[in-house]
């Protein structure tokens, strides 16, 4: 299955540190989210619900941060993602690979 843009995902430890440090803390909640499945794409609603977030929280944060990933990134971002055309479940999904989850998990446990 292809992957949407997956140019723009992160695979070197440093720039996915640099991401984690100017992010929001949503966003860094979201990434040790991500990191605690790698390589299971899950759509947002399955997210949320293991994070206990509404509905829809996951799109606002990803908004949030889309001036840092586009400003400072070059749109790069540190997990990857399917559309609802790409995807098993019909719906946008988000993972992170061995490297990505590796990284954030090693920040996590910093701070």
């Amino acid at each position: 299955m292809r992957e949407h843009v997956g140019g723009n995902a992160m695979d070197e430890p440093g720039e996915i540190a640099a991401f984690h440090d100017r992010c929001s803390d949503l966003m860094r909640a979201l990434l040790q989210e991500l990191a605690r499945t790698p390589d299971q794409p899950r759509p947002f609603p399955q997210i949320e619900d293991a994070m206990g977030w509404p509905r829809r929280r996951i799109a606002s944060v990803l908004g949030g941060v889309f001036t840092v990933r586009t400003r400072d990134f070059g749109g790069r971002r540190p997990y990857h993602f399917h559309d609802e055309r790409q995807s098993a479940s019909g719906r946008w999904e988000l993972w992170m690979d061995p490297v990505q989850a590796e990284t954030i998990r090693f920040l996590s446990a910093d701070s």
